[in-house]
């Protein structure tokens, strides 16, 4: 190795039978891998479930022809000292192949060295390797044909690909997964994500593969975390009608995609719309008639799998991060709201209750960006009826559920998105995605939002026109302001 960080390729066989990486990025094998499981790793806590989706998604993949099937990450730190690779990252995965290349050949089991060494004395691993591997032999022994045996065994070992992430810097390893899942932690459903589309990139060169992997990592991973769990989730739920509470892995195949086999007539239209600004962006026509660059995301569509889902990732991650910048000269949408500023104040930051109505009102003005605002050099009428008209019917409408609660948590707050006696309650997410255009938005929030009647306020309504610096110190000013309190 001559450089602190590689990215390769390699198949099952190669890495768990002939301790060897199929091919560095110039294409050559890396010999004498020795995978070590290092003291710092979590246990073995896969379950047989795991085991047999793993198993049925192999044969899923090998009975759908596909050439290569990627099945993940692993993430490498080079001891060059004891001449060893901790395993950073990938360890489940590569525990649950090495059973299952047994439980397919038992000759195997003298083949893998990776499973010479001595694991922790850990409950887990004392319980789950050995049960594993009895369900997979199970699995496998119900396979009566030995044609398909000895044809699955030689798909795994040969069709069957990681991309692997090797480093000789510990610290630089864990910038490409969070350093914590290795000390017990479940992984965050971002890189559950990041796993399945690097899968599904198997068509790009390694060096295209591994830029995309850099700029991945390179954003704030707890940012990025909260953009799917509190944002993206919650907006494709709530757009919906449907309560929304925790990302986990079992809701994230809402952010899996269209993969490439996908042939229903919706998933035709949609991947045609990103085949179609793929083609208009890498031509002169931008240049040519003025156009800005074509992005083929919408919140409420669905994600093409692979590479577009990086992209995707990275344009709602910066679109959220310039509404939540209200920087007089950063950013095309949020600047210098007067509203904003008062939101902005520690007072209004602090606690669930605070917490809970900012988001609110956040993925209010995502959604609206995402449906109505150009993202690259919006209009000035884009962004005056951004700023001077919807942000303060988002303010009206996610304040007033903060205005008649003392103690707010997320069931008041989801009842009063899906439309509870609570005043001005309404689903206003559903109401962006059905609008046609501004006008009709702004029309219908004028309609459906009203005053809140004194009486029902229980926010404290004390200096409600002081001002300090410049910034209004009760977020109430503005419902007075703008005519939504009753007198």
């Amino acid at each position: 190795m001559t450089t602190a960080l590689q990215l390769a390729i390699t198949n099952i066989g190669d890495l768990l039978l002939d301790d060897k990486i199929s091919q560095d990025g110039e294409g050559k094998p890396i010999g004498n891998i020795n995978l070590v499981i290092p003291p710092y790793q979590r246990p073995y806590k896969w379950t047989a479930k795991n085991a047999i989706q793993l198993f049925d998604d192999i044969i899923e993949a090998k009975n759908q022809n596909k050439e290569t099937y990627r099945v993940g990450t692993l993430i490498l730190h080079f001891d060059a000292k004891k001449s060893v690779y901790n395993i950073v990252d990938g360890q489940q995965r590569t525990i649950t192949f090495s059973l299952l290349l047994m439980a397919l050949d038992s000759e195997n089991s003298t083949k893998i060295s990776f499973l010479n060494q001595s694991l922790t004395d850990d409950s887990h691993n004392a319980r789950n390797i050995p049960n594993n591997f009895r369900t997979l032999e199970r699995r496998i022994h119900n396979i009566s044909n030995e044609r398909e045996s000895l044809e699955l065994n030689n798909y795994i070992k040969n069709n069957c690909e990681l991309i692997v992430v090797i480093t000789k810097d510990i610290s630089e390893a864990f910038q490409f997964f969070d350093s914590q899942n290795a000390r017990g932690k479940k992984l965050y459903p971002h890189d559950l994500l990041k796993a399945y589309h690097l899968r599904e990139m198997n068509n790009l060169e390694i060096a295209q593969t591994e830029k995309i992997v850099k700029d991945w990592e390179d954003l704030d991973q707890k940012k990025l975390s909260l953009l799917f769990s509190d944002y993206l989730y919650r907006l494709k739920e709530w757009i919906k009608g449907n309560r929304a509470w925790e990302l986990n892995e079992h809701s994230i195949h809402k952010f899996k995609g269209l993969t490439r086999n996908g042939n229903y007539p919706y998933a035709q239209f949609f991947k045609g719309a990103s085949a179609y600004a793929d083609m208009v962006n890498q031509s002169s026509m931008p240049f040519v008639s003025g156009m800005q660059n074509l992005k083929p995301f919408q919140i409420d569509t669905p994600i093409i799998a692979g590479k577009s889902f990086f992209d995707y990732a990275r344009h709602y991650f910066e679109i959220l991060k310039d509404i939540q910048n209200n920087n007089k000269y950063e950013g095309y949408f949020i600047n210098d709201n007067e509203i904003v500023k008062t939101l902005d104040l520690r007072i209004y930051k602090n606690g669930v209750g605070n917490g809970i109505t900012r988001l609110l009102f956040d993925t209010a003005v995502l959604l609206y960006v995402d449906r109505f605002c150009p993202v690259e050099r919006p209009s000035k009428m884009d962004k005056e009826m951004l700023e001077k008209q919807f942000v303060m019917y988002a303010f009206i409408w996610a304040y007033s559920l903060r205005a008649q609660y003392h103690n707010l948590g997320w069931q008041s707050a989801q009842n009063f998105i899906l439309g509870n006696d609570a005043k001005n309650s309404c689903n206003i997410y559903k109401m962006i995605t059905e609008a046609d255009s501004p006008v009709t938005l702004l029309s219908s929030l004028s309609d459906k939002l009203s005053p809140i009647p004194m009486r029902s306020i229980v926010a404290k309504l004390d200096d409600l026109d002081k001002e300090v610096n410049g910034v209004y110190q009760n977020y109430l000013h503005y419902f007075k302001l703008n005519k939504f309190m009753e007198e």
